[in-house]
């Protein structure tokens, strides 16, 4: 068993599924907006397409226009749904009938520049912390199952709760 934030999940993640390729494009939208859209993924070479487009802003106390989520109420709120998404997966997979599913998540961000030139800042979430609310046919017990199991499933809980390698490139045009 791997521990991740806590949790005992198997290294051994049985899935005959091919890994799906995704891709968001964001664009400027002047001040601090910005538009992204979602037109498709890939899964076994296979383009599967869609259309959607989410927007970011920041509220006024930030130099925004308030006009939509910011990118880290975002990033909660993706943690938020994939749960949502597994637990739901997980339970009707075990025979559980849910009643209520809720998850409220939280965290603090500390942006103030560092001190001096030596400290490095860290303008990321130190911690977040995720109540679930549920209510169904199920045990308390199969409850904590269904709980580890969601954790254990959620790409976006494994990918905030380890470290993932982002390569960045720059492109400047003249």
């Amino acid at each position: 068993m791997r521990p991740m934030n806590g949790i005992p999940c198997s290294t051994a993640y049985e899935s005959d599924l091919a890994p799906i390729g995704f891709r968001v494009h964001s664009t400027w939208r002047g001040g601090v907006r910005s538009r992204s859209t979602v037109d498709s993924f890939t899964t076994d070479a296979h383009r599967v397409r869609r259309l959607f487009t989410i927007s970011a802003d920041e509220p006024f106390e930030r130099g925004g226009h308030n006009t939509a989520p910011n990118p880290q109420e975002l990033l909660i709120a993706a943690l938020n749904a994939c749960l949502v998404a597994r637990y739901a997966t997980a339970a009707a997979v075990n025979g559980i009938a849910l009643e209520r599913l809720d998850i409220e998540s939280t965290g603090e961000l500390d942006l103030r520049p560092p001190i001096t030139t030596d400290q490095i800042g860290s303008p990321g979430f130190e911690s977040l912390r995720c109540k679930v609310r549920v209510k169904g046919n199920a045990t308390p017990e199969r409850f904590r199952e269904l709980h580890e199991t969601a954790m254990c499933e959620s790409p976006n809980f494994f990918n905030l709760s380890l470290p993932v390698r982002i390569d960045t490139t720059l492109e400047v045009e003249g």
